[in-house]
């Protein structure tokens, strides 16, 4: 009996660790600003150029991706406050559409070592925050990728795999659909108002697809996790196409432009940004006091959909030249929103809603605030609401939500051919 409850508890422990789902997070409070990009963007603004943020993703055309060409190979870095020496690696791990672990042995997916330690470090200088910047290219010689999928890469210290510090999230695609699509005003809930519609085709012709069961979708707007979806289903299936329209599914509300704040200069304050104090070897840059934007206009602005940069003004190295900054928001409020909680979204805050970006209420000053530790920049942010007892953020309480709204919208196609023992990411279209 002893050992049939043994065995019970080691097969739901096995189960548990199996359905653990992946992004890209940062685990320790010690760690900053984990950062991925291509080594191409990387070079290139070590060369002195303007890069515009993005969100890479590598492509994988049959061959193994090993790192030899800097537009198809990621450049990860990230600070640990401190000049203390520390010992970090890193594996990898196969992942299917809904970025749990897939069925794989590391050796259908990579060619080479799947550990590999992290070598590159690099103290900050002439910072108020001591800081050690790390960096690590991937993939590369040693651990080369021979699938498509997404991927976690899963970040440990002292050669401890239970000590992780940070994960990433990787993308490799295998192009072999074609996605076409639009985004409409008018939807199934009201017509040009407060959502957007998205209508997309799938062209299967290059692949042999026997069901449509075997494709799933994933669609994130500007990169949010909390209003992903996930689930759907084609509202017509053609022989060689698939057909998405008028599914409810696929509505999303429109919301507004991001805001800005620049925090490149410790001398000035920069856009969005009131002013910038140094105390007690500490910097601050006070953003300018927010306002609720529902209810009024729309206004066009320019932005990223949520993206960050880091540089910082006469530095010849803002890896390791820029300082770190308490950047204190503040949005006036006569009284608290007691049927929710407030936060703080975007790049910045890795799209998720946790106690390090729920911004607290101020009953003497009628406001709510957040402070967060950022490195010298620019990022975009929005104010999301969350209502109690709901996991997706809203804006139509704060920001408003518009139709008119500029948004990023990402399809990821899964394909799991009969037989296949995990998903294959054929394609990403960028609406």
């Amino acid at each position: 009996m002893r050992k049939n409850i043994i065995i019970l508890f080691a097969l739901c422990l096995s189960l548990s660790v199996a359905a653990q789902t992946y992004s890209t997070h940062i685990f320790h409070p010690q760690v900053r600003t984990l950062r991925v990009q291509t080594v191409e963007s990387w070079e290139r603004k070590q060369a002195g150029a303007h890069v515009a943020p993005m969100r890479p993703i590598l492509v994988y055309n049959g061959q193994a991706i090993d790192g030899s060409e800097p537009d198809n190979t990621l450049e990860i870095s990230f600070d640990e406050l401190s000049h203390e020496p520390h010992f970090y690696s890193y594996t990898l791990l196969h992942l299917n559409h809904n970025n749990q672990p897939s069925a794989l042995m590391s050796n259908e997916y990579v060619s080479g070592f799947t550990t590999a330690d992290i070598t590159d470090a690099e103290h900050s200088l002439n910072t108020s925050q001591l800081y050690t910047h790390y960096r690590f290219t991937f993939p590369n010689e040693d651990m080369q990728l021979t699938r498509s999928g997404n991927y976690a890469l899963i970040i440990y210290e002292d050669g401890d795999k239970d000590k992780i510090i940070a994960t990433v999230l990787v993308e490799v695609v295998e192009p072999l659909v074609n996605i076409t699509g639009q985004v409409r005003s008018n939807t199934d809930i009201e017509l040009s108002g407060r959502y957007q519609q998205l209508d997309f085709d799938i062209n299967t012709s290059a692949i042999n697809l026997k069901d449509p069961g075997e494709i799933q979708v994933v669609i994130q707007q500007n990169g949010r996790l909390d209003n992903q979806k996930t689930g759907i289903r084609p509202t017509f299936v053609e022989s060689k196409r698939l057909r998405y329209m008028n599914n409810k599914q696929l509505i999303f509300e429109g919301g507004n432009e991001y805001r800005h704040f620049d925090i490149f200069s410790t001398f000035y304050a920069g856009s969005g940004v009131d002013r910038i104090l140094h105390d007690r070897n500490d910097y601050h840059a006070l953003l300018l006091p927010g306002d609720i934007l529902a209810g009024r206009q729309y206004i066009h602005e320019f932005d990223t959909n949520g993206q960050m940069v880091v540089n910082a003004e006469r530095t010849d190295n803002d890896d390791t030249e820029a300082e770190y900054m308490w950047v204190h928001w503040i949005l006036p409020m006569k009284s608290p929103m007691l049927d929710g909680n407030l936060y703080v979204g975007g790049d910045l805050f890795e799209n998720r809603l946790t106690n390090d970006n729920r911004m607290n209420y101020d009953a003497d000053n009628h406001c709510y605030w957040l402070t967060s530790l950022v490195k010298q920049g620019g990022a975009d942010y929005q104010y999301w609401f969350v209502e109690k007892g709901q996991k997706e953020a809203t804006l139509q309480r704060t920001e408003g939500s518009f139709w008119q709204a500029q948004n990023e919208y990402r399809i990821f196609v899964y394909w799991r051919a009969f037989g296949d023992r995990a998903d294959r990411l054929i394609g990403i279209g960028t609406l």
